[in-house]
């Protein structure tokens, strides 16, 4: 009697424990492969097959790593979280639809390295943007390549202020808006650093009230280089804009140390600002800089 009493006693006790337990425990780092599967638990030997089935088993400010070539799907991101394909190719192929969409919280970092994000244009089903940013504290794409979007290649339309954006090492290329559109109604900053923007209708649009730091990189061969609404601020050091039909367009870029050439007119509307440092060679026309002096 005294054992089953002890025994009753147990159960009793691991009972509550076993009901406040969760059914499926995230992990801080989970997986994907090419030949995985999303009813696995997303660990290293028995990964996911996309990003959507592997972010619900990931815990916030958690890791998706891949492990394998692979096609692994559009996801929209709600938390916290770093999507890695470093070391191998983890691409997005979406027709008709954006690549990944971040709607996370304000306070909340998202970073996306090595990413290879294709919308299969010029197609009348073609992806809409291949990185969309709705809302976030801060985003961090890095090593990627984004190409063949019916509209953006990477778009910032974040309403909250304060958001942060890093572009780094990265390619975007043949989309038939802009290749990247900084376009929220707040006032958000970025830095672009080792960025191609190519044959894009804009190579990089930023709306008004946003602030945007571009070094080393290169807008080259879009219908406008790069464009500024008013009340936007857009600073270009060591850079290139190069064979687009307008270099630059607004009265809120200011240039410095770099190559502006080969653009049917080097400065259209609104009236860039030169620092004096930069090298016009071959556009057809010039247009009007001010001048600013070095401090």
């Amino acid at each position: 009697m005294r054992r089953l009493h002890v025994l009753t006693l147990a159960i009793g006790l691991l009972l509550p424990a076993l009901a406040s337990a969760p059914a499926h425990a995230q992990a801080t780092r989970t997986w994907v492969s090419g030949v995985g599967d999303d009813a696995n638990p997303c660990s290293r030997t028995a990964p996911c097959k996309t990003f959507a089935g592997a972010i619900s088993k990931t815990a916030l400010q958690g890791e998706i790593n891949c492990l394998d070539p692979a096609g692994y799907g559009a996801l929209t991101i709600t938390k916290a979280i770093t999507i890695n394909c470093s070391e191998t190719i983890g691409s997005v192929l979406v027709a008709g639809t954006n690549g990944i969409v971040i709607q996370a919280g304000i306070s909340d970092r998202v970073v996306l390295r090595n990413i290879q994000f294709q919308g299969i244009g010029p197609s009348a089903n073609a992806g809409i943007a291949g990185i969309k940013i709705i809302s976030a504290g801060s985003v961090s794409i890095e090593n990627c390549v984004v190409t063949q979007f019916g509209q953006q290649g990477i778009l910032d339309q974040r309403t909250n202020a304060g958001g942060k954006l890093l572009i780094k090492d990265t390619i975007i290329t043949h989309n038939t808006g802009s290749g990247i559109s900084i376009a929220g109604a707040a006032t958000n900053n970025a830095t672009l650093d080792n960025v191609r923007s190519y044959n894009n209708a804009f190579g990089l649009a930023v709306g008004n009230g946003n602030n945007v730091t571009v070094k080393r990189s290169d807008f080259s061969s879009n219908s406008i280089g790069v464009t500024a609404d008013p009340g936007a601020q857009i600073s270009i050091n060591s850079s290139a804009v190069n064979s687009n039909a307008t270099g630059l367009n607004g009265g809120g870029i200011r240039v410095s140390d770099s190559d502006i050439n080969f653009n049917s007119t080097a400065a259209f509307a609104g009236t860039p600002t030169s620092f004096g440092t930069n090298r016009l060679v071959g556009n057809a026309a010039t247009g009007a800089f001010n001048t600013a002096a070095q401090q």
